[in-house]
């Protein structure tokens, strides 16, 4: 891929509609709710013979340091920083709000190419609504319907100058690991994807259900080529509130079917509870190889008294998953990661020889 393109807006206005239609596949959650959309999620974008990085990103808000708006915030500045040209996206069926203005002050500030997308044009009775457009300075709207792929003709020819034909990607031979990694809300997994990756590419804090979609991030760990997927918590399903709640379960689960390997991220100050159990004996129905990492061994006052015990419960409350590893980490120090990441390469060795194995069957 080529070049860089990041999706932006203020929240509702089609970005993760027009992600989807530009990789070709439903990845992002989409939902009436404002707001669903808060970590980046990346994707390979297509419109013809046109081939580039696309980047969603959460909607647009003012909003303080330190909130959780604001550290979504500062991962829409990094999608940003990262690309060669940004989609603004504005809605064609409103006026142009003062949010849109604000936002569009700040992507000329930033010095980088805008393409300015006035999203849901189907039909003639918004056109005086993308007239409105116009008033933002950021050049002619390119008038689209993300939800029918209208328009995508005119988003070509302002998208293939920043082509550079002949560029590709450095990285790793062979398909990645497909690596997901699951667990009970707020037990680290989203700061684990981040030690691993070495940045903050995924909001973290202490408020619960950050992470709504899951999120794929590629990485080259020694060599080998790994996509790993932050997923949303899995909590027990009478606990599991509301429509969007809903969505982000599903995102997790069909995570697992498409995983090869499922890392099962577990609170080490409350390791194997009863949802902790269920989510591995899913990992293990759905046939896929788990590694067991119970996370916060920092905060552990007796590791190895500790870990003798979890891997003796392991035994008794997961039979049929005799032999797994179980690799103790600390998101917050790095500790054990790298102890982690073999065991889970180990694991997709074994999968991937079963799997052979039973296609020759």
């Amino acid at each position: 891929m080529s070049f860089a393109v990041a999706i932006l807006g203020r929240p509702n206005v089609g970005k993760s509609t027009l992600f989807n239609r530009l990789v070709g596949r439903r990845l992002a959650l989409v939902d009436d709710t404002p707001g669903v959309t808060r970590d980046r999620r990346e994707g390979e974008g297509r419109i013809a013979d046109l081939i580039f990085r696309v980047v969603d990103t959460a909607g647009l808000e003012e909003a303080a340091s330190g909130s959780l708006a604001g550290r979504m915030q500062e991962q829409t500045e990094r999608a940003l920083a990262d690309a060669d040209v940004a989609l603004l996206v504005v809605d064609a069926r409103e006026d142009i709000t003062a949010a849109d203005r604000h936002f569009a002050d700040w992507l000329r500030r930033s010095g980088k190419p805008v393409v300015l997308l006035a999203n849901k044009a189907e039909g003639r009775a918004v056109l005086p609504a993308i007239g409105e457009a116009y008033r933002l300075g950021l050049g002619d709207p390119v008038p689209v319907s993300a939800e029918h792929g209208e328009g995508l003709g005119e988003l070509y020819d302002r998208l293939a100058p920043f082509s550079r034909p002949g560029e590709t990607e450095p990285g790793g031979s062979g398909e990645p690991l497909q690596l997901a990694i699951v667990g009970r809300p707020n037990v680290g997994k989203s700061t684990l994807v981040n030690r691993v990756v070495g940045e903050e590419r995924m909001l973290t804090g202490p408020e619960a259900g950050i992470t709504r979609d899951a999120i794929a991030v590629d990485w080259i760990w020694h060599g080998h080529p790994m996509r790993l997927i932050d997923t949303a918590g899995l909590r027990r399903k009478p606990r599991v509130e509301g429509k969007l709640e809903q969505l982000s379960v599903a995102d997790a689960l069909r995570s697992i079917r498409f995983a090869e390997t499922v890392i099962l991220v577990m609170d080490a100050l409350q390791p194997l509870e009863r949802q902790d159990l269920t989510i591995a004996r899913l990992v293990e129905n759905e046939g896929r190889a788990p590694v067991l990492a119970p996370n916060k061994w920092d905060a552990v006052e007796e590791p190895a008294a500790l870990l003798k015990h979890l891997r003796e419960r392991v035994s008794v409350s997961l039979p049929q998953l005799q032999g797994v590893a179980v690799v103790p980490v600390s998101a917050l120090t790095g500790f054990g990661v790298d102890v982690l990441l073999k065991a889970v390469l180990a694991a997709g060795e074994v999968w991937n020889r079963r799997v052979a194995t039973a296609d020759l069957n």
